[in-house]
């Protein structure tokens, strides 16, 4: 049986090449937001929880965690995690359709990269006009 040499495989190899050969398309735009927009939503989850504790353990308690939702800060938060849950889910049905294997062509990726886009900023926007105007 002959034997395969691999001392020197590893130093032969090319290497891939970096993020900054690369031209910028929207795929990879929205590939990375998707990843962003993932742990956003880790440290968001923790947020809430941390505000239901609050809630949950009284007033004082309450007082304490309160300026998670109110005031400035807290509004812009609260707008960031909305647009982030649902980039992050519109970014989830584009991977279902490729996993089926729809939209594969250049055209097809381009059009659910710019739909995750406007679609989070659209969906976003609704609901924050729609809580302004239930009050």
């Amino acid at each position: 049986m002959a034997k395969l040499d691999l001392s020197n495989f590893a130093q032969k190899r090319p290497l891939s090449p970096h993020l900054s050969v690369y031209r910028p398309m929207m795929t990879m735009m929205m590939s990375i937001a998707h990843r962003i927009t993932g742990a956003a939503l880790y440290v968001g989850m923790a947020l809430l929880g941390l505000f239901l504790l609050g809630a949950a353990l009284g007033s004082g308690a309450f007082s304490m965690v309160s300026w998670l939702g109110s005031g400035l800060i807290g509004a812009t938060l609260v707008f960031l995690i909305t647009w982030a849950i649902f980039h992050h889910i519109l970014g989830g049905v584009r991977h279902a359709f490729w996993d089926r294997g729809l939209y594969m062509d250049p055209k097809g990726r381009e059009f659910l990269a710019l739909g995750t886009l406007i679609g989070g900023i659209a969906m976003t926007v609704i609901l924050w006009v729609a809580r302004t105007l239930v009050g």
